[in-house]
Order: C-alpha cells, then structure tokens, then sequence
C-alpha cells in the first residue's frame, strides 16, 4: 500500500526533545552557542543524551530559557 510508505512527520512544536539543529531553528539560538550551553550544563534536567547526541527536552530547555537573563 502506498499509505504504509508515507513518514510520519512530528511538527517541532510537538516533540519531547530537539536535536541541535531543530533546536537551533525553534528557538533561534546559533548550532554553536547550544553546544556550549550544554557543555557547560553537563547533567541539566534539559538535557538528554543519546550516545554521543544531545538532545534539549524541549519544555524544560524552554524553562531555563524563562529564567536566563542571557543566552
């Protein structure tokens, strides 16, 4: 069946975690500048590895992000 190839496609807004790239894109935060939040936030609540991927759980990241006065 054709409907068994068609991905499912989660928006953004949705997702429980981001990757550096989409998270880059919601947030409008540079690739660069997210990896050092996360190396310098090791064991944050915010953040999920994978392996050797980090992930930002979105609604927490969102949380620290309310209470930055600087990003």
């Amino acid at each position: 069946m054709i409907e068994d190839n068609i991905k499912s496609v989660v928006p953004i807004w949705k997702k429980y975690s981001l990757n550096i790239p989409e998270a880059a894109e919601y947030y409008g935060i540079g690739e660069k500048r997210l990896r050092q939040i996360a190396d310098t936030n090791v064991g944050a609540d915010f953040i999920l590895e994978i392996g050797t991927h980090i992930r930002f759980k979105r609604r927490l990241f969102e949380e620290y992000l309310d209470m930055a006065t600087a990003v």
